[in-house]
């Protein structure tokens, strides 16, 4: 027989840190022995945000026979309510979830770090899942040879640009990183209302430095990181930016701020996360329909293939501390929200990140009629997925050292460079504040 127990998100927190407390008091050797793997003999407890509760909901359906206790946590991302109970939990040696859906991607850091080690190597658990995925696409799980976690949808950048604004004016879609600054700096010019990208959100970092192949988050080891705003991969973002920052093309913005909107139906172009379309032009800004569209991600010049930013994608984590029927369970409910259609493609809103069902989700576009060259769109999230560039998630947090440092710097009047000089200063002290050695090289 199954349970349920869906919890406000509020409620749900309350409840996590105060059994996390409780059992932290119990604990009397500070988790520095590992745990002994437990066997429920079969009931799992699973961890969701509330974007994927109709995940576990449609697990339940799908699998009567597995009792399992599914709790919604607090999803907000770069939130610590998660992350602190787990400590709690590693320190009493008891009270993890089976499975758990990470609020932030960046949770995969502290989950497979010694001192907690909870996320299990699915490499030799679920090798068929795994042989499913395009490795770029896996990449964030990839940690030291281990595949540490899977993913839920992929989140690649494409180039959106608004067809019918460039039928209209007869412009040539770029398809070099190069092009893309020279005709940003055209239209802004020829079109001053119009502009080429936002700069202000945490994704930014990744739409233009990620997919630079600038090291921000490179990671060398558990206790080392690659962080080098001078190399010549930063240097080539920094002259793109800079060329279209001072030709008006960029808006000091962010994607969510809340009048974006008024900005956004302005945007004739810029690379953007596969989930763009839906939630950000067709929902979000109303932006009216058969007029977006998509084509693969852009070539730097002197380069035979194309590099994209990833923007999100969330993560999937199974319990290191489970053996038995408790972690076989625990495995079919993660091949299931990995790579079932039932949630994947009749339910998720994003691109799976499981290649296998794709093209399945894809179809539902054509049916939407929103884009206006659904077939272009199609192609260019196929194309995009194996284009991400390199980029690890590390205990500090990027986006917000960018947000906090680059489009404050340039309102104050700033440069690019001034502003991607005090966001590399930020980046750098807060590895070293988590416990990084930092190098350059």
């Amino acid at each position: 027989m199954k349970t349920k127990r869906f919890l406000s998100a509020s409620a749900g927190v309350a409840m996590i840190s105060a059994a996390a407390l409780v059992l932290s008091g119990c604990s009397a050797d500070g988790g520095a022995n590992a745990p002994e793997q437990t066997d429920s003999g079969g009931k799992i407890t699973v961890w969701v945000d509330p974007p994927r509760v109709p995940a576990a909901e449609a697990f339940q359906e799908a699998h009567p026979e597995i009792e399992i206790d599914v709790v919604q946590i607090d999803g907000t991302v770069g939130g610590q309510t998660v992350k602190q109970a787990f400590a709690n939990f590693d320190s009493a040696g008891s009270g993890w979830p089976d499975a758990i859906f990470f609020p932030s991607n960046d949770d995969i850091a502290w989950a497979t770090g010694a001192a907690s080690n909870y996320a299990a190597d699915l490499t030799d658990l679920l090798p068929d899942v795994i042989d499913g995925y395009d490795p770029a696409v896996l990449s964030f799980c990839d940690i030291d040879g281990q595949i540490r976690c899977l993913r839920n949808d992929a989140a690649p950048d494409v180039f959106w640009y608004n067809k019918a604004f460039f039928d209209e004016n007869g412009y040539t879609l770029p398809t070099t990183w190069e092009g893309y600054g020279d005709l940003a700096v055209q239209i802004a010019a020829e079109h001053p209302d119009k502009i080429s990208g936002f700069l202000g959100d945490a994704y930014a970092v990744n739409r233009y430095l990620q997919a630079a192949d600038c090291p921000t988050n490179d990671r060398l080891s558990e206790s080392e990181v690659h962080i080098n705003l001078d190399d010549p991969n930063c240097v080539r973002a920094n002259e793109l930016l800079t060329q279209m920052y001072e030709g008006g093309a960029l808006t000091t913005q962010g994607i969510f701020d809340g009048d974006a909107a008024a900005a956004g139906v302005n945007l004739v172009m810029s690379p953007g996360a596969v989930w763009w379309g839906n939630y950000l032009f067709r929902d979000t800004w109303k932006i009216p329909a058969e007029q977006m569209s998509a084509s693969a991600p852009l070539t730097w010049e002197g380069e035979s293939s194309p590099t994209a930013g990833n923007e999100g994608g969330g993560l999937w984590g199974v319990s290191s501390h489970i053996t038995g029927k408790q972690l076989e369970n625990t495995l079919t409910f993660a091949t299931f929200v990995a790579t079932d259609p039932a949630w994947q493609v009749e339910l998720s809103t994003g691109l799976p990140g499981y290649g296998p069902i794709q093209d399945a989700w894809l179809e539902k576009l054509e049916a939407d009629g929103y884009f206006a060259d659904v077939a272009g769109v199609q192609q260019a999230f196929k194309d995009a997925a194996g284009a991400v560039a390199p980029y690890s998630y590390m205990l500090y947090d990027t986006g917000a050292a960018w947000t906090e440092t680059v489009s404050p710097t340039l309102i104050a009047d700033g440069s690019i460079s001034d502003a991607l000089s005090t966001f590399g200063t930020e980046l750098v002290n807060r590895a070293n504040s988590v416990g990084y050695t930092v190098t350059a090289e």
